[in-house]
């Protein structure tokens, strides 16, 4: 662990906590570095990292930090209250997260569901984008992602790019979407290559496609009832 002692400039680039977060990730970060990131700077007195120290003994360790008020925070030396209202704002989200539940979430249960939750975002664009939806093994959606923007080629919509935010997001199946800008949803050869080829991915990777959605203007066609699944 960095010293509390020294200036962040002071050690080797590679050293210093936002390397680090950028490299190995948040998980390699102790309180301590996480802290200082969002604080960015100490005072004349002492360094960013003495800083967050400071929170930390005060605190009890970050347990009590999710119920300070900006009054409790500003009354430590360095903490202005631009710094209070970054580090409440960190909490505030982390209890946001922390309090998400998957009732929350938009179950897919028909080709009508997905859909619907699709149809006003994409009949009106003007070109062709894919979109997947990536769901958990109660088929609520964890993720939305858009893959690809043009036109539509088995070549262009490499399953690399779908399946690499499948596994990101533990997603047990996922859904394609994409609109035809004519508005007319009837599938292309493209379209059903593209479904075959990512069904067959799918397969090796161990995360289905559930459907193939194309989206026109207020109807959709549903490449699974057409037998392309």
């Amino acid at each position: 662990m960095i010293s509390n002692h020294l200036m962040i400039r002071d050690y080797p680039v590679d050293e210093r906590p936002r390397e680090r977060f950028k490299n190995y990730g948040p998980e390699s970060l102790s309180n301590q570095e996480l802290l200082a990131l969002l604080l960015r700077t100490g005072t004349k007195s002492q360094s960013v990292l003495q800083l967050a120290q400071n929170l930390i003994k005060e605190f009890d360790g970050l347990r009590m930090l999710k119920d300070a008020t900006i009054e409790e925070l500003t009354k430590i030396d360095g903490i202005g209250q631009s710094k209070a209202i970054q580090i409440l704002a960190a909490v505030e989200l982390g209890r946001r997260i922390t309090n998400l539940t998957f009732d929350n979430r938009y179950i897919i249960r028909s080709p009508e569901d997905a859909a619907n939750y699709m149809m006003e975002e994409m009949r009106f664009l003007n070109q062709e984008h894919f979109v997947c939806l990536y769901l958990n093994t109660k088929n609520h959606i964890l993720y939305k992602q858009t893959i690809f923007i043009g036109s539509l080629n088995a070549s262009i919509v490499h399953p690399r790019e779908v399946f690499r935010e499948a596994v990101k997001r533990s997603a047990a199946s996922f859904i394609c979407i994409h609109n035809h800008p004519s508005g007319d949803p009837q599938p292309s050869r493209e379209d059903i290559a593209v479904t075959k080829r990512l069904v067959e991915c799918g397969k090796l990777m161990g995360v289905e496609l559930l459907d193939h959605i194309i989206i026109g203007e207020k109807k959709y066609v549903s490449l699974k009832e057409k037998g392309y699944l």
